[in-house]
């Protein structure tokens, strides 16, 4: 193995991002969904056939264009700006002025150092300065920027500064709790550990603030 190919293996198990902006070239949208399909297809049917499968099978040919088509429209679908979900927002008429927690919201990510699944919850909260934002807009933004090769570091710090955006204010929180399977069904191969992250912006800096967001969370909910 080179210093080079070293160098990255490293990178990868101990998950460092290069940067809170995902890595795309300029030329990442020149082809279309089809195009880039047809594209993966070919590469996907040379990796089986590298492994030995036979591509014959009832039960594996139709695979090829069938992880083509997952990595195009659905497991990456958040690369593509287009999919961008609109976030309209209103004026808080009825005065709400306290923090607005939405938890719990699932988060299907992909490690994008082995492409293995990441899979938790996510706690997005923010304090409205004249704005409010749709419940389940707080739910697709998560969807969104989780629907690409990521970093759990920077899906949160993509989320926060996407709902900073929309609402006009510093005083977004998200934190993640996910479990790695990169972790979890590789290498160390650890089963129990999840990775948490969390983003604190505006009055989240502030200690109390923080503090009672956590506590929300921690509140059970009951129907």
């Amino acid at each position: 193995m080179s210093q080079d190919e070293k160098f990255h293996d490293d990178m990868g198990d101990n998950h460092i991002a290069s940067s809170d902006a995902t890595p795309l070239r300029s030329d990442a949208f020149d082809r279309t969904d089809d195009e880039k399909i047809e594209s993966i297809k070919k590469d996907v049917e040379n990796i089986l056939n590298t492994l030995g499968l036979d591509l014959t099978d009832d039960s594996l040919k139709g695979t090829p264009n069938r992880v083509a088509k997952m990595f195009v429209k659905e497991i990456f679908g958040g690369l593509n700006p287009e999919r961008k979900p609109k976030s309209s927002t209103f004026d808080n008429k009825y005065k709400y002025n306290e923090m607005l927690v939405e938890k719990n919201i699932v988060v299907y990510s992909t490690c994008e150092h082995h492409l293995l699944p990441i899979v938790g919850r996510a706690h997005v909260a923010y304090i409205s300065n004249g704005t409010v934002v749709g419940l389940s807009k707080m739910n697709r933004i998560v969807e969104f920027y989780s629907k690409r090769p990521q970093v759990q570091e920077r899906l949160t710090i993509q989320i926060v500064n996407e709902l900073k955006r929309v609402l006009n204010t510093e005083d977004v929180a998200c934190i993640i709790d996910a479990k790695h399977l990169c972790v979890n069904s590789r290498g160390i191969k650890d089963i129990e550990s999840s990775t948490v992250t969390a983003e604190f912006g505006g009055r989240f800096k502030e200690e109390s603030v923080r503090k009672e967001f956590i506590e929300f969370i921690k509140l059970e909910t009951k129907f």
